[in-house]
């Protein structure tokens, strides 16, 4: 008997994780957003960018973003390819921070930091679709999630939502908001998509040219931490206030870029950079909200990607814009803290040309 009872309970267990597998995988979908040829996929496994479409300087359609084939990538992905990331994103000192007297210690994913919101952050989760319309003259998706009191060791409840939206001629608006509903606790969203403008599959990114709107850095530690100094990029390999070649100063660096950038401008809506692709013809022009942006240049990337392409180191930059990183535990950085008080608010605006010569 009991062995018949062991069995019903094995069998109670196995069809519980079937239901809810598929219960996880009927919550994911592609969802599309369209305006002409200018076309968006996002899915809300980590409200992530799955692909973006653009024409080149010669009418044709290319995807710039890096990513893969399924849904099932997406979840075993380690490089957050497309995700909003959070609760906050960059890396935390020594996964811990404290908050009104009360020591929060967070989950360690990175050496004996948090990297992105700790190992099951806001890219790892399945966020709720409340709006989406494909196409016509205001095409968009609004895509929402509450993170729970807790949630890799973060204090309070948080409604975070994001919303892309395609404007004419070729722009892509990016709305992050949260909202602490119960506590104060950090918010640093980031949009961590992967852009190469030749296309994803047409090698590095080195011979872009690329502007960022900021002349000082944020320096590391050895452990990818900021020091806490904000120094000038004048006479070193970070400054880009004049467009020059992604990899034109390489040799003086380590490996690649991943840097921290305060911007300059005090205005709210702030110009970022700008990136040109003069192969293909195309330019991205970013601006946003944050205080900072984060150019990573994907240092150690080695995936099989889109239709089998195996990406390499360099074959993408990211422009995270954000609050400082470790902000947490640099009283001399911009606070990321919010309250029931005070949301969080973050603009992105993408406009994408074609220059042609």
């Amino acid at each position: 008997m009991s062995s018949k009872i062991n069995l019903l309970i094995c069998l109670f267990f196995i069809l519980h994780l079937w239901a809810a597998a598929n219960v996880t995988a009927q919550k994911i979908g592609i969802y599309e957003i369209k305006k002409g040829d200018f076309s968006v996929k996002v899915t809300n496994y980590g409200a992530r960018v799955i692909s973006v479409l653009l024409p080149d300087k010669h009418g044709n359609i290319g995807d710039v973003v890096l990513g893969y084939d399924t849904i099932q990538e997406y979840v075993n992905d380690t490089s957050s390819f497309g995700a909003i990331v959070g609760r906050v994103a960059n890396r935390i000192g020594g996964a811990r921070f404290t908050l009104n007297g009360t020591l929060y210690k967070l989950i360690a994913n990175d050496g004996e930091n948090t990297l992105h919101g700790g190992p099951k952050g806001f890219s790892h989760v399945v966020w709720k679709v409340s709006k989406y319309k494909k196409d016509g003259s205001d095409p968009r998706i609004t895509l929402t999630y509450h993170s729970p009191d807790g949630e890799q060791g973060f204090p309070g409840d948080v409604l975070a939502s994001v919303t892309y939206a395609l404007k004419d001629p070729y722009k892509l608006i990016v709305v992050m908001k949260a909202k602490a509903l119960n506590k104060a606790t950090p918010v640093n969203l980031a949009q961590h998509t992967y852009w190469n403008l030749g296309g994803h599959n047409s090698g590095d990114i080195l011979s872009n040219d690329i502007q960022i709107f900021a002349s000082h850095i944020t320096p590391l530690d050895d452990h990818f931490i900021p020091t806490g100094q904000i120094v000038p990029v004048k006479n070193t390999p970070y400054d880009f206030l004049k467009p020059r070649k992604v990899g034109s100063q390489f040799n003086k660096l380590k490996n690649g870029y991943d840097i921290n950038y305060p911007l300059d401008s005090t205005k709210k809506m702030k110009p970022v950079a700008i990136v040109h692709d003069k192969k293909s013809g195309r330019l991205m022009n970013l601006q946003a909200t944050s205080p900072a942006v984060q150019l990573y240049t994907s240092n150690t990337l080695v995936k099989k990607g889109k239709g089998g392409f195996v990406y390499q180191p360099y074959s993408a930059l990211c422009l995270e814009t954000q609050g400082f990183p470790d902000a947490v535990n640099h009283p001399n950085f911009p606070s990321t803290i919010v309250t029931p008080e005070k949301s969080y608010f973050h603009k992105m605006l993408f406009t994408f040309s074609v220059e042609k010569y």
